[in-house]
């Protein structure tokens, strides 16, 4: 009576194929492409002054399908002054501002830029 047919009981190896599809960060939503498949929207954040000074970095990457979205994921991720900041402060969405739109419908394209303007002194 034969058995089980292993040699060395490792298991084989995972056949070869895609790597899995990463996963998103946390806060970080997916849209659906026209191909139909749901791909993370990431934007590239840039703070200026007192906005780089609270985040403690000038640029970063984030997931992030509207304004308001990436109000939670900077504020959960860097916390502080930032989140009350963030609050004052103007944007630009590839060079154009936001103006007094509500964030939750500000919706953010993938590759977007970010221009996070903190209220200037004397204004």
């Amino acid at each position: 009576g034969g058995g089980g047919g292993g040699r060395g009981g490792a298991p084989p190896p995972p056949p070869p194929g895609p790597p899995p599809p990463p996963r998103p960060r946390p806060g970080g939503r997916t849209v659906t492409s026209p191909a139909g498949g749901d791909i993370p929207v990431l934007v590239t954040v840039r703070y200026w002054a007192a906005a780089r000074d609270a985040a403690g970095v000038t640029e970063e990457t984030v997931g992030a399908a509207t304004l308001a979205e990436l109000f939670e994921v900077v504020a959960a991720r860097h916390g502080g002054a930032l989140p009350a900041l963030l609050r004052r402060c103007s944007y630009l969405v590839d060079d154009q501002p936001t103006g007094r739109r509500d964030p939750a419908e500000v919706v953010l394209r993938d590759g977007a830029t970010i221009e996070v303007l903190p209220p200037f002194a004397g204004g």
